[in-house]
């Protein structure tokens, strides 16, 4: 019997005809998300599903797929899917690790150049007709050169940032649930890191325990030269916390490319001058999101063919 799989956002074509060649694919077409009850309907008698993390695989859709083995989801992160209750049930959930990398690592570059050299500001002056020309101290951004760069997490992402700071002429430190090997990087607790850091990156997944990590008691600690940058996962941000705090002048800036309640900004940021607001597109390449489609769908063709995944949620 042919297996069938519910894709839950249009795929690159390629990938869709991979998947095609193979298995019977139901693919949702709409431009936002599936409607939770459209959802579980349409996974109901599916053995596989692709999905993204805009959806929200929890126990209700679990359960409403009876024949379901594999849940692949197209991003590293996985907190939108319930793991403990899908492995109760048998089910495999995968994740597409490692292809997002570089891409997500250069985002993060380009952000932090953006904010401190105040590009998105100086863009909207020029969009207002209010530029009167070149003047010695306009918009007057930070350097990097002997700065520090703090990477909170460090991960694949991290190091990937951290391999690319010696070309600004930044020193790194880290802060991790435990001291790694990791050369030419200064291990330390988040505490100090908050206190000493020019510049303080998030790496981190979203779980109980890094849900509002960066709090107005962590932004207090920040120097007030200092820049947030967002490129992990919105909650690890309180952000009502974030837009007090650069509205109080406690650091320099922030920018963020994920949100507490995405697509939902909170307002105070909107705004704000002294923060960029990028609208998630730290692996938004071509080639990236089209190998994390590819890699999502190879993982259904593995386990749908008896096999083991490519890429496991651990």
């Amino acid at each position: 019997m042919t297996h069938s799989v519910l894709v839950t956002r249009k795929l690159p074509s390629s990938v869709i005809s991979k998947l095609s060649a193979v298995v019977d694919v139901d693919l949702y077409t709409g431009d936002a998300a599936i409607p939770p009850d459209e959802l579980r309907a349409r996974v109901a008698d599916k053995d596989a599903l692709v999905c993204l993390l805009t959806d929200a695989i929890d126990r209700r859709v679990i359960d409403a797929a009876q024949r379901l083995k594999v849940i692949s989801n197209v991003a590293v992160g996985y907190n939108n899917i319930d793991v403990a209750h899908a492995r109760a049930r048998g089910i495999v959930v995968t994740n597409t690790p490692d292809v997002l990398t570089e891409s997500v690592a250069d985002f993060t570059w380009a952000v932090i150049l953006a904010i401190t050299r105040r590009l998105s500001e100086g863009e909207r002056l020029v969009r207002r007709g209010e530029w009167k020309g070149w003047a010695l101290d306009l918009l007057l951004g930070t350097e990097l050169r002997g700065k520090q760069l703090g990477l909170v997490g460090v991960g694949r992402i991290g190091r990937a940032v951290a391999a690319r700071a010696p070309a600004f002429g930044m020193r790194v430190a880290y802060t991790s649930r435990r001291q790694i090997d990791f050369a030419g990087a200064e291990h330390m607790p988040l505490d100090r890191l908050l206190t000493t850091s020019d510049i303080v990156s998030l790496h981190v997944p979203l779980t109980p325990e890094t849900r509002h990590l960066i709090d107005q008691k962590a932004l207090t600690r920040m120097k007030r030269s200092a820049y947030l940058i967002n490129t992990a996962r919105g909650p690890v941000v309180d952000e009502a916390a974030l837009a007090w705090a650069l509205q109080h002048h406690l650091l320099a800036g922030a920018a963020l490319d994920v949100y507490e309640n995405e697509p939902a900004v909170h307002p105070d940021l909107l705004s704000l001058e002294n923060v960029l607001l990028v609208p998630h597109l730290a692996s938004g390449t071509t080639e990236t999101r089209t190998a994390m489609a590819d890699l999502a769908a190879g993982n259904v063709l593995a386990v749908l063919a008896g096999g083991p995944p490519l890429t496991p949620v651990p």
